[in-house]
């Protein structure tokens, strides 16, 4: 099974950039879509983004659609994250998730990283 390890989190003022990496060992991120989700204290884990094995389908949470961009690089065994124009509600830990078929619920991904968290400052 696919291993993941999320890096990238760290602190950013509002209107800022970070950029975060979901990195795969064990076996091929290209076999796998991967989906972005994050979870801030006292609320539900929320879908943000996904992205397809090909990188030719991606979905995008309405809050962060503009802001946020989705890309993979299978050769490097690498998914990213690079998120623009930050904003405080952007806080929380943020997950990166992989199973076979792009999806936009948690529960449809089998394998996790544990997490990085982001915290946007106003």
């Amino acid at each position: 099974q696919v291993q993941l390890i999320e890096s990238g989190g760290g602190l950013a003022q509002a209107g800022g950039s970070l950029r975060l990496s979901c990195a795969a060992s064990r076996r091929a991120i290209g076999e796998y879509a991967v989906g972005w989700f994050r979870q801030a204290p006292g609320k539900e884990r929320e879908f943000v983004t996904a992205i397809n094995w090909s990188g030719g389908t991606a979905y995008y949470a309405d809050s962060v659609k503009g802001r946020f961009t989705i890309s993979r690089d299978n050769a490097k065994n690498m998914v990213y994250l690079q998120m623009n124009t930050l904003k405080p509600e952007d806080t929380a830990v943020y997950y990166c998730a992989a199973d076979l078929v792009i999806a936009k619920v948690a529960g449809d991904y089998r394998y996790w990283g544990l997490g990085t968290q982001v915290t946007v400052s106003s």
